[in-house]
């Protein structure tokens, strides 16, 4: 059965139904003929039909119940009644609702009455409606148009790997990694490469936070290089502005879908299918960790889907006229042959790339705080804002920078055991253990200085006294 046909038999179930509603108040058995002539009299005046069409309607039920009143089949042949012109008419018919598909059919034969193709009341309303649904231009097949129009119109593919890369977040299996063993959500973050269908990286996280996206992105670059863009939609993960700035800093734009249109990320939308297939085997494993549920899935991704035939590659080369042999090609295979070289980058670069940066106020015990935790700077710093860089995969780990001093690793400020009456300034700020007094030595370096000048005076003044006078 063809679409077409499913179509129109749609349409007759409707018709069958608007009949049944309208001779429904007439089936009661209770109700006297005069009452039930009035009643049909009243509801063939409210529904503009014909009271013999009710009669009609009426007769089609009792003999075949819901099924009777569906319009029946009709030959090819041309009715007489129809006019003379009608080809003409189902022809301005279709072009008006090609225009506007949401024309209704009794829009249609109104204009066709304003411009004078057919007198007022000529063209009957259920008439042009089947003959609309019969050459494929019923409401539902418009409706069914629009749509596939929209979605044909939303698929496409890169000719070439690393030219576009989609990313998305899927829900993965429970583990029991929470505190006393609760079961915690999963989540897996991925990149595929639009053209060949390969996983760049793909990873299971405890959290669905903007930094597994970061992650993934970060892992991604890495072992695959730089790409021209990404596509996204629009989840608050996939619009912070870091995740922006950090691919910026690359070089790589960032795309975002429009709303309600999933069809255009069709290719990790059809990843994820795979992913449930995981998702269903791994329920199955007893699988207790994090660490061991992504060992399973980088199994399953490498010996399985990067290694498995795709049908969406098929598809592709099958649009351009390209053969392709009975085996088909996999994502492994696409993404190896394909001509266009990889442009990997320094890993110094990527990791500054994604580092977080942010402001703090360095304290009068040169310090600054950041998640919880104290951090020692330099002295000279106190009172200015600095900058602070981190990767957010290692936070505790942050680097200070202010114009005029070189970068620098923050160390955290350890707490004692035990409280301390006088607490413990940073080591930047402790004086080092003295050897002696340098106080003391220099006034003793002075003295000694003054003593010999006063030898010197003296010496010179016994001189003069015996009478010396070269001097």
């Amino acid at each position: 059965m063809n679409t077409n046909t499913k179509i129109i038999q749609k349409w007759e179930e409707q018709e069958a139904l608007q009949r049944f509603q309208l001779i429904a108040p007439l089936l009661r058995e209770d109700m006297d003929d005069a009452k039930r002539l009035q009643l049909r009299k009243k509801i063939a005046e409210e529904n503009d039909i014909s009271v013999r069409s009710l009669y009609r309607y009426e007769k089609a039920y009792k003999e075949g119940q819901f099924s009777g009143l569906k319009p029946a089949s009709r030959k090819k042949h041309r009715s007489q009644k129809l006019p003379e012109n009608f080809d003409f008419l189902l022809e301005q018919a279709i072009q008006l609702r090609k225009e506007v598909p949401e024309r209704s059919v009794a829009q249609i034969i109104f204009i066709l009455e304003l411009e004078g193709h057919v007198a007022p009341g000529v063209l009957k309303r259920p008439t042009l409606e089947r003959y609309l649904y019969r050459a494929g231009f019923g409401r539902e097949h418009m409706e069914m148009y629009r749509d596939a129009r929209e979605s044909s119109s939303k698929r496409f593919c890169k000719p070439h790997r690393m030219m576009l890369v989609q990313g998305d977040i899927k829900y993965g299996p429970k583990l029991p990694i929470g505190k006393n063993g609760a079961k915690v959500q999963t989540y897996l973050s991925s990149v595929i490469d639009d053209h060949s269908r390969f996983i760049l990286s793909s990873r299971f996280y405890d959290n669905q936070e903007e930094a597994i996206v970061e992650d993934t992105l970060h892992q991604a670059i890495l072992r695959h290089g730089k790409f021209d863009a990404c596509y996204f939609d629009n989840g608050s993960q996939y619009v912070a502005k870091q995740v922006k700035f950090s691919l910026s800093k690359l070089g790589i734009r960032v795309l975002h879908c429009r709303p309600k249109s999933g069809q255009s990320k069709g290719k990790i939308e059809k990843f994820h299918q795979v992913v449930d297939a995981f998702n269903r085997e791994a329920k199955l494993k007893n699988i207790r960790t994090l660490d061991e549920l992504n060992r399973l899935w980088q199994i399953f991704l490498d010996t399985y889907y990067q290694q498995k035939s795709h049908d969406g590659i098929l598809e592709y080369y099958e649009s351009l006229g390209v053969s392709v042999g009975e085996a088909g090609i996999s994502p492994v295979q696409e993404w190896n042959r394909d001509s266009r070289p990889l442009t990997y980058l320094d890993v110094s670069v990527v990791a500054e790339a994604f580092l977080h940066h942010e402001e703090r106020k360095v304290d009068k015990g040169a310090c600054i705080s950041f998640r919880g935790q104290r951090y020692e700077t330099r002295p000279a710093l106190i009172g200015y804002k600095v900058q602070i860089s981190y990767d957010p995969a290692a936070p505790e780990t942050i680097t200070v920078s202010y114009p005029g001093f070189e970068p620098f690793t923050a160390k955290p400020v350890r707490i004692g055991e035990f409280c301390d009456k006088k607490p413990s300034l940073p080591a930047s700020m402790l004086a080092q253990a003295p050897e002696t007094s340098r106080f003391l030595d220099a006034l003793e370096k002075r003295h000694t200085q003054i003593q010999g000048q006063k030898a010197d005076a003296i010496s010179f003044a016994s001189f003069r006294k015996e009478g010396n006078t070269d001097v």
